[in-house]
């Protein structure tokens, strides 16, 4: 967590076409955005001077904006440039990427068709790896008590900013308790996701995960199960319940933060950090360095 506030940090923010001065980067405060959360947003990474995966952050930034009923007014081309150059004016290689659109402040109402839209991307240092003798340990988790809804209910499959109060609520909850996160059950009591990241379990050399049909199908997620097809490791996505935790052998989570991240335990559960986790792992440091790679 970075010591200085975010809105006091050094650099430059792209915002709606142009560079400002980090402290210019201001909303109103009867922005829709901030009042509504009609806003959408992306988390990406970048390794070595390279964004992982661009475009696919970007296509999905497109995407959530339509969900919530709005056009970004710049093309896929334009952001991903407006991204690149982001990171570079920061003159960072290990950064996070923070694109976020949102509804601006001409209508204050449910109703804001005449709104403008915004767009801003700012990108600030992380670190590229987590330590490594705590990613082994693996995470804490407990049970939150707030659960995926219905996606007849919401735009689940939009990255939007009204969908992750449940989140900071649960993993808030988690922190208190002493434990890293909560795992959320979906309004089924299926297992769903953790606060902010996928959730996957070994059993018997197969990876079981559960569908994506109310929650984000996460581009770190997808990454990992293509790594594990390639090393023939079998992907299983499938309604997942609770109960059966106590039969698998391991878990981890994925994410554009979490990378992959082992789990430890999820409330009465103990799970171990395995071959196939400890593989994965080394195989997504792999694939998002490839220059580091290359070099060794």
């Amino acid at each position: 967590m970075a010591s200085t506030p975010f809105d006091q940090l050094d650099g430059e923010i792209w915002y709606n076409g142009e560079f400002v001065d980090w402290k210019d980067a201001q909303v109103h405060v009867l922005s829709h955005g901030l009042h509504y959360a009609s806003a959408v947003f992306e988390g990406e990474r970048a390794y070595g001077g390279e964004i992982f995966k661009l475009r696919e952050h970007t296509d999905r930034l497109i995407k959530s904006a339509d969900y919530l009923g709005f056009e970004i007014p710049y093309t896929a081309d334009e952001i991903d440039a407006a991204c690149i150059e982001a990171l570079k004016r920061q003159g960072l290689k290990d950064a996070y990427i923070r694109p976020i659109a949102w509804r601006g402040s001409e209508m204050m109402g449910i109703s804001a068709q005449s709104n403008k839209i915004n767009l801003a991307i700012a990108v600030w240092a992380w670190p590229s790896y987590f330590d490594p003798e705590q990613r082994l340990k693996g995470l804490r988790l407990t049970m939150a008590d707030y659960c995926r809804p219905d996606p007849r209910s919401i735009p689940s499959f939009s990255k939007a900013a009204g969908l992750y109060m449940i989140c900071t609520l649960s993993k808030h909850m988690a922190e208190s308790k002493g434990y890293a996160d909560a795992l959320m059950l979906d309004w089924r009591g299926q297992i769903a996701e953790a606060t902010g990241a996928n959730v996957f379990f070994i059993q018997d050399g197969k990876i079981h995960t559960p569908k994506p049909d109310c929650f984000l199908n996460g581009i770190t997620r997808q990454t990992v199960i293509d790594l594990a097809k390639r090393r023939n490791i079998e992907v299983v996505e499938r309604v997942t319940m609770p109960e059966e935790m106590a039969g698998f052998e391991g878990c981890f989570l994925t994410g554009t933060a979490a990378e992959v991240t082992p789990v430890s335990e999820i409330g009465e559960y103990k799970f171990e950090v395995g071959t196939i986790i400890q593989t994965l792992m080394d195989d997504y440091t792999n694939e998002v360095t490839p220059n580091l790679q290359a070099a060794e």
